[in-house]
């Protein structure tokens, strides 16, 4: 099974809320229950419900106690009894307040469904205790491992290898070798570098003929 994950993009967040289905709209109406309710039931949140009397804790109303009368699932919201505002044709309007900004102080417990769920809840959290108390704390033993510090490995050095020793007579030989080979090269350099002059045809000569006896 391909494994979901999680949206980071605000505007697919979003559309995600605005358009989730209502088994998923429920859960976004949980708000906390006051210290009393907790300790009661065991329970830390449950989803809001009309008939639950509300005490606001954030906003202009802070501190406004009143019954829920209605819930809107389609834009989260809930309207409390009381807290209403007057239009300017002076017509009065409940004041819509989002369900995280409140503490659940009664419950309203007339639906069995209800009842089972914090029935439910409060088993799974003294499961979770009981577990919790029977593992025994566990201790952390530091062991030091002493680390010995390996000396720096010395790479062996590479030898040079010597080139073998000619004798003086040949040494002798190879250089002036070496000089003709330069000189060569030198003379065909200057020869391409150089335009080739035409050679000019040598002239025939012409002998004048003499005529005997004097014309």
């Amino acid at each position: 099974m391909q494994a979901i994950k999680p949206v980071t993009k605000p505007s697919k967040q979003r559309k995600m809320l605005f358009q989730a289905p209502d088994h998923i709209r429920y859960k976004h109406f949980a708000a906390p229950l006051s210290p009393e309710l907790r300790t009661a039931h065991g329970v830390r949140t449950l989803p809001v419900r009309s008939g639950d009397t509300v005490r606001i804790t954030r906003g202009d109303r802070k501190g406004f106690e009143g019954k829920v009368t209605r819930i809107d699932r389609k834009k989260y919201r809930i309207y409390v009894e009381g807290l209403t505002r007057e239009k300017v044709d002076g017509t009065t309007i409940f004041i819509p307040i989002h369900p995280s900004k409140v503490m659940i102080t009664h419950l309203n417990l007339d639906d069995k469904w209800r009842k089972k769920i914090l029935e439910r809840k409060k088993k799974a959290r003294k499961k979770m205790e009981e577990v919790v108390a029977e593992k025994p704390p566990e201790k952390i033993v530091e062991e030091k491992v002493a680390v010995e510090e390996k000396p720096p490995e010395k790479k062996p050095k590479r030898k040079k290898r010597k080139a073998a020793k000619k004798p003086a007579e040949e040494k002798a030989e190879e250089k002036p070798k070496r000089r003709k080979k330069v000189k060569k090269a030198r003379k065909k350099k200057t020869e391409k570098e150089k335009p080739k002059a035409k050679k000019k045809r040598a002239r025939r000569k012409t002998t004048k003929k003499t005529t005997k006896g004097g014309a």
